[in-house]
């Protein structure tokens, strides 16, 4: 029989064990292994069926077993030290509170998933992961960072397979009062809510839960209340889920209410109150508009709210594709918005410009939450260094006249939080050579550099053997989803072996990450597979999207090649990747392989996991491993990126250079024996990626990079943009681009009496410009020089500002000059340009205008120097 109404019990614990359920709700747990061994030894075989969730294990022990643990002095010391040593960690001062820096008082961070736990599954894939790991970091750091998400009532979802090898998803129910959360309340006991305006008189109402992550606490939105009608309820259902204009009010939930969120918790807690907001990709790029409403709300007018919001907000995008980015039909968006739904005090037309498309290429008839994200930043950035760049010219339309280059999108590459990712006996190991090495939110990762290689080897041995475990119980677990009896699986005793150089493969499966390039020549990689001498074992796992075929095509082809019995004992695949999985893979794995097309990888921090667990990885130039690979580290599969060059034979090419790095390159290093009968030059690999790649590959770098570049300069800014500056700022920008169309370069002339000089010369200009009702503190004109291609566009360019000497003249023209030295060899080319100047611009891309010299506007004007 099915139960109609279901309920949490919750145990009462003994007054001596109350701080298990302080330790149990701060998930520091999750990253903290001694309180994981503590709760371990409340009940060891519960803490397995728990699948190591402290509030599962408490919710299931015997209270004959709690009355037990209540009266043991050495449970209790233990007990007492640990709830001590979470009092320190979230009470005393860390690298954050020592800095000389005037930093933010506060940062929200805003994201649509955030990956702490397995405990909590509130994550789809790398997004969230990062996000996750950003929290962790920053705790660790102690930055006042609150976080901001969504409470999914059915996760993402699970995955097994059919007989077949189909992908099939599952969406279990949680109940966040079986989750580590806690609900925030009002001081009458009340939860704690936002409400969201819909059209038709109809409102959109959402709990907030608290996740405590270390110092950081998570705010979760979650739309499952009694007061809303059944479809509101609905909003927060699943991760990705629905059609538009559900994705429309999650994101409506999570950007306007979040902001709502932010000032409730701080209104009942006390907590600083943010200078900064952090957009996790675009999202939650409504948060800008809800805290325009709130100053228009004091009496400001929109555009000095504008600008006021823009000083203290960071947006980061993740996505190297325009089809990565939510896009939203302008009538949906427009349906949600004005005086019959949200924000009633903005005028809907407003709204739209924020999100258009309006550059070349564009859909004027769809709103872009990436576009409204950068319109509403004053600061940008992608994640790693080749996804800055191709940031800055995907989204160039957005800054008309600038070369790519000079966009105003910055990169931070992505990092990982060593205490989650990296397996205990490798931190073990570390400390026993270092005490500090370990110690989180340090860069102290160079303690593998003094360590025997015998020892070294040995820990990759241990951990490779625990991996092949790991791989046998999930396998079965699988093939018994799949409709297979117990008799038949006896083969699963024999898949994998321990001293086989393994390879580990796991991620989501858009078709971009190539799952199945492996398999392009089965052949071939069956004879790597079976290599009486040097073998390979391969261990896969990923997920599709629900809506996406195409990539369950590519799980069931690998799955139906891992089927074949000539090769399942060598390569397999696991249903069902998340975190737990990912926790035991990346420390197993010899090899991390990735072979994205590129450039279409943003980051891609599975590969920096595994390096932190001494596995070399072999991937594609992409993401961060372009920016950081060396050969000591590891392997660079070639690409064949080219125009010309087909899809498929461009996979023919990558998948044959892929081989060809594992027969030639990377198995004889693996299995080649030095004199003691160890792999001396892999050994030595390894060691090198853990020292001199581990430190950099860290998310402690990551946020205080965040934090140094991005959200210090955005605090001083949101502290200098004060109502009368953002009024200021804003009738500037108006009033320049009213008059912006007047302002040309009417003439140049230069010093060079030919098309040759010797370098180090120094030419002088002489600028005639029109600046229409501006005037010269209004803009800076400048000489932009560099080496020219072919087609005479300038390269690598430097710019010097010219100084103004005479005007305005009868025609209402201004001269400048100003000294331009040719300081490179080979064709050199200039030209002259006017841009809008003012001390409280960020960036002189900021207001989009420029003004260039044409070809014709005066002798000797553009001349080239070769």
């Amino acid at each position: 029989m099915k139960a109609i109404r279901r309920f949490t019990v919750r145990p009462v614990l003994p007054e001596p064990l109350q701080p298990l359920s302080d330790l149990a709700r701060n998930l520091r747990w999750s990253w903290h292994p001694e309180t994981c061994e503590l709760f371990q030894s409340v009940d060891p075989g519960r803490w397995t069926a728990s699948d190591g969730d402290p509030i599962r294990l408490l919710g299931s022990v015997a209270p004959a077993r709690l009355t037990e643990l209540a009266a043991d002095p050495g449970f209790l010391a233990r007990l007492t030290a640990a709830a001590a040593d979470l009092r320190a960690y979230t009470e005393g001062d860390r690298w954050y509170q020592a800095q000389d820096a005037d930093l933010p008082s506060a940062v929200a961070y805003f994201s649509p998933e955030f990956g702490i736990t397995a405990a909590l599954p509130q994550y789809s894939g790398g997004l969230g992961i990062l996000a996750g790991d950003h929290l962790k970091a920053a705790s660790d750091l102690g930055v006042p960072l609150i976080g901001v998400g969504l409470l999914y009532r059915h996760g993402y979802f699970r995955q097994t397979l059919s007989g077949d090898g189909w992908q099939q998803e599952h969406y279990p129910v949680l109940d966040p009062h079986e989750l580590p959360l806690i609900q925030l309340k009002e001081p009458d006991d009340t939860p704690a809510q936002v409400t969201l305006a819909l059209p038709g008189g109809r409102f959109l109402r959402a709990r907030i839960w608290l996740a405590q992550v270390g110092r950081v606490p998570l705010l979760l939105l979650d739309s499952d209340v009694e007061e809303n009608d059944l479809g509101e309820r609905g909003v927060t259902d699943r991760l990705y889920g629905g059609g538009s204009e559900h994705r429309l009010l999650q994101e409506m939930l999570l950007g306007i209410g979040g902001v709502r969120a932010v000032r409730t918790y701080c209104r009942l807690t006390g907590h600083a109150a943010p200078e900064v907001f952090h957009t996790n990709e675009g999202h939650a790029g409504f948060l800008g508009l809800e805290r325009i409403s709130e100053l228009c709300g004091t009496g400001l007018g929109f555009d000095a709210a504008l600008e006021a919001v823009r000083a203290g907000t960071v947006f980061t995008t993740h996505t190297p594709v325009p089809a990565g980015i939510d896009r939203f039909d302008r009538e949906l968006v427009a349906r949600h918005f004005g005086a019959a739904a949200e924000l009633p005090g903005i005028e809907v037309d407003r709204i739209l410009r924020l999100g258009r498309e309006d550059y070349p290429g564009g859909e004027p008839h769809l709103f872009n939450m990436a576009a409204m994200g950068l319109r509403l930043a004053q600061r940008a950035n992608g994640v790693s260094l080749l996804h800055g760049q191709v940031s800055r010219e995907m989204f160039s339309g957005l800054w008309p006249g600038f070369d790519a280059e000079e966009v105003p999108i910055t990169s931070v590459t992505n990092g990982v939080h060593a205490p989650t990712w990296v397996a205990p006996e490798v931190l073990r190991l570390a400390e026993d050579a270092d005490p500090a090495a370990g110690e989180p939110g340090t860069e102290r990762w160079d303690a593998a550099a003094g360590l025997p290689d015998a020892d070294l080897w040995a820990l990759r041995r241990t951990l490779r053997a625990r991996l092949v475990d790991e791989v046998r119980d999930r396998l079965r677990v699988s093939w018994r989803q799949r409709g297979a009896g117990s008799a038949e699986l006896g083969w699963i005793d024999s898949v994998l072996d321990p001293s086989v150089l393994t390879i580990g493969f796991a991620r989501r499966v858009p078709s971009y990450k190539r799952l199945t390039l492996m398999l392009r020549d089965k052949e071939r990689l069956t004879q790597l597979l079976l290599h009486p001498e040097r073998p390979v074992q391969i261990v896969v796992a990923g997920k599709a999207h629900p809506a996406d075929d195409g990539g369950k095509r590519l799980i069931q082809e690998l799955v139906r090649f891992a089927d074949d019995p000539k090769v399942r004992h060598r390569i397999v695949f696991l249903p069902d990747y998340g975190m737990a999985m990912a926790q035991k893979l990346y420390p197993g794995c010899d090899i991390w392989l990735n072979n994205p097309l590129r450039p279409l990888e943003a980051c891609g921090t599975s590969g920096m996991k595994a390096a932190l667990n001494g596995c070399l990885n072999l991937s594609v130039l992409d993401g961060w491993w372009d920016e950081w690979f060396e050969p000591d580290f590891g392997w660079a599969i070639p690409t064949a990126d080219g125009t010309a060059t087909d899809t498929d034979r461009r996979d023919d090419i990558e998948a044959a250079a892929l081989y060809e790095l594992l027969e030639q390159r990377v198995t004889p290093r693996f299995y080649e024996r030095g004199g003691a009968g160890l792999p001396d030059r892999w050994i030595e690999m390894v060691r090198r990626t853990l020292t001199r790649l581990g430190p950099k590959v860290l998310a402690g770098r990551m946020v205080r990079e965040y934090v140094e570049r991005l959200y210090a300069p955005a605090a001083r800014a949101h502290r200098t943009l004060g109502p009368e500056q953002a009024g200021e700022l804003a009738a500037w920008k108006s009033r320049v681009r009213w008059a912006w169309p007047s302002v040309w370069v009417d003439h140049v002339e230069t010093s060079a009496a030919t098309g040759m000089a010797e370098l180090g010369t120094a030419v002088s200009l002489r600028v005639r410009v029109a600046l229409g009702d501006l005037r010269p503190e209004d803009v800076e004109v400048q000489a932009v020089s560099g080496r020219v291609d072919t087609d005479d566009r300038i390269a690598d360019a430097s710019t010097v500002p010219l100084k103004p000497v005479s005007g305005p003249d009868t025609e209402g023209r201004w001269s400048y000059e100003g000294p331009l030295t040719l300081d490179r060899t080979g064709p050199f080319g200039y030209t002259v340009r006017v841009l809008p100047a003012h001390r409280l611009l960020a960036s002189p891309a900021e207001p989009g205008l420029v003004a260039v010299a044409s070809d014709d506007i005066g002798e000797g004007a553009g001349v080239l120097l070769r």
